[in-house]
C-alpha cells in the first residue's frame, strides 16, 4: 500500500512540474494558430496560419535573427577558445594555486550581466579615445562589443564543460607522442583534440545558446545591430501580436527536433555498440548484423512522429483557407458591439430620466410652505409673538398674540408703564 502510495505521489509530482514547466510554452505555441489580434488562447476563433506569414513579414525581426546569429558565431568562436584555454590551464596549474584560478574564471558567472554590459561599454569607449579613433570605429561598433561582453561569462560555462572532459583524458597518451617526436602542437591536434571534440562541441552548443538568448548584457552593447531578444523586448513594451507566438512555436519546434535526433543518434550509437560487444568470433569474421534505425530506439520513433506531424500542418496551412470563419467572427464582433452599444445607450437614457425626476423633486421639495416653528418653550421664539400693525384695521387686542412664555409674563411687553 505505502509503495503504490509512494508511486502515484511521484508520478502527481513530476505531471505537476512538467505542467509548471512545459504549460507555458505549449499555450503560447497554441495561440500561434488562433485569429484573434491579441495572443490568447481563449476564446478560441479560427484556425489561422497568417501570423507565420506575417512574422516572415517584419523587417525587425527578420533583422534580429541576422544580427543574433552573427553574434551567436562570433560569441562561440571567442568562448569556446578562451574555455578551452583556461580549461588547459586549470588542469595543468600549480595545485596550490589551482583554488584561487577557478575562482577567478568562475567570477564572470557570478557577476550580474547588466554589471558586465556597463562595464564593457565603458572600458572599451575609453580605450578608444585613448587610441584617438572616431565613433565608428570597430570598437564601438555594437557586434564587437556585443561579442566582446557575452563571451566574458560565457567563456566560463564553456571551461566548466571542457573541464569536466579533460578530467577523464590520459596526460600518458601526450607524453608517449613527445618520446616518439611529436611536437606540442602536433600532440595537441592529432591526439587531445580529437578526444576534446564532443565536449568542444557541447560547449559550442551552449555558448550559441547563451548568446540567442542573452539580454541583460546586450542591451548595452548592441548599438546599432540590435538582436532578436532586444526587438522581441521592443515590441513587448509597445505592443505584441500573435506573430511573437509564432516565433516561440517555431524555436520550440526546432528545439524538440534537434533534441530527438540527437538522442535517436546516441541511442543508435548504443544499439550498435552493444550488437557488436555480443557479436561472436563467426559473426565478426562474416558479417554483423547491426539493429535496425527503429529497433529499440524510441527516440527515433518520436522523431519520425514528429516530421510527419509537422508536414501535416504545413500542408494544411497551404490547403486551408481560414478566409470564411474570420469574416464571420468578425461580423459577430461587431453585432456584439452593435448590441452593447445599444445597452450602454439605455442605460444611460435610463439615468438621464432619473436624474430629471430627482432633479423635480427636489424643486417642488423647495417650493413647498415651510411648516411651523414650534421649539417646545412656549413659541416664545416664534417671529409672530411680536405685535405688528394690524392689515385689516382689527383692534390691537385681536391682533395681538397671547405671549404665554411660561415665565408669569414677566417679558411682556404690557408690562412696562410707559410715561405719560
Amino acid at each position: 500500500m505505502n509503495t503504490s502510495f509512494l508511486r502515484i505521489s511521484i508520478w502527481v509530482y513530476l505531471a505537476i512540474f512538467f505542467a509548471y514547466l512545459l504549460g507555458p510554452l505549449v499555450i503560447m505555441s497554441v495561440t500561434a494558430f488562433n485569429s484573434s489580434g491579441f495572443p490568447r488562447m481563449s476564446p478560441w476563433e479560427c484556425l489561422t496560419f497568417q501570423w507565420f506569414g506575417e512574422l516572415f513579414q517584419d523587417q525587425r525581426i527578420l533583422n534580429g535573427i541576422k544580427n543574433s546569429l552573427i553574434i551567436g558565431a562570433g560569441t562561440v568562436v571567442l568562448s569556446v577558445a578562451m574555455g578551452l584555454a583556461g580549461a588547459l590551464m586549470l588542469t595543468q596549474i600549480w595545485p596550490k594555486l589551482r583554488a584561487t584560478y577557478y575562482t577567478i574564471i568562475i567570477a564572470p558567472i557570478l557577476i550580474p550581466g547588466v554589471v558586465l554590459g556597463i562595464s564593457t561599454l565603458v572600458f572599451w569607449d575609453r580605450i578608444n579615445r585613448m587610441l584617438g579613433l572616431g565613433a565608428d570605429s570597430f570598437l564601438s561598433n555594437g557586434i564587437f562589443l556585443t561579442v566582446i561582453g557575452q563571451s566574458t561569462f560565457i567563456a566560463s560555462y564553456c571551461m566548466l564543460v571542457l573541464v569536466a572532459r579533460l578530467q577523464r583524458y590520459d596526460m600518458a597518451l601526450t607524453e608517449a607522442a613527445l618520446d616518439l617526436g611529436a611536437t606540442h602542437a602536433q600532440a595537441f591536434r592529432k591526439i587531445m583534440l580529437p578526444f576534446m571534440r564532443p565536449a568542444i562541441a557541447s560547449a559550442a552548443v551552449l555558448a550559441f545558446l547563451a548568446s540567442f538568448e542573452n539580454y541583460n548584457t546586450t542591451t548595452f552593447t548592441f548599438g546599432e545591430y540590435p538582436t532578436l531578444t532586444i526587438e522581441l523586448a521592443q515590441k513587448v513594451r509597445y505592443g505584441i501580436t500573435p506573430a511573437i507566438s509564432a516565433l516561440a512555436f517555431i524555436i520550440v519546434a526546432l528545439t524538440v527536433f534537434f533534441a530527438l535526433l540527437n538522442e535517436a543518434k546516441l541511442k543508435r550509437q548504443e544499439l550498435v555498440a552493444a550488437a557488436r560487444k555480443e557479436a561472436t568470433v563467426e559473426e565478426l569474421a562474416g558479417k554483423i548484423k547491426l539493429p535496425s534505425f527503429f529497433a529499440g530506439n524510441m527516440a527515433a520513433v518520436l522523431l519520425v512522429v514528429f516530421a510527419v506531424a509537422t508536414i501535416t500542418v504545413v500542408g494544411t496551412a497551404t490547403a486551408y483557407n481560414p478566409a470564411q470563419c474570420i469574416a464571420d467572427v468578425r461580423e459577430q464582433k461587431q453585432l456584439e458591439a452593435e448590441q452593447r452599444i445599444q445597452e450602454l445607450r439605455k442605460q444611460r437614457e435610463e439615468r438621464r430620466k432619473q436624474q430629471e425626476a430627482q432633479e423635480a423633486e427636489q424643486g417642488e421639495a423647495q417650493s413647498a410652505p415651510k411648516p411651523s416653528n414650534n421649539s417646545g418653550f412656549g413659541n416664545v421664539f416664534a417671529p409672530n409673538s411680536l405685535g405688528g400693525d394690524g392689515d385689516d384695521g382689527a383692534s390691537d387686542t385681536e391682533s395681538e398674540p397671547s405671549n404665554n412664555s411660561g415665565f408669569g409674563g414677566v417679558f411682556d411687553p404690557n408690562s412696562l408703564q410707559s410715561d405719560q
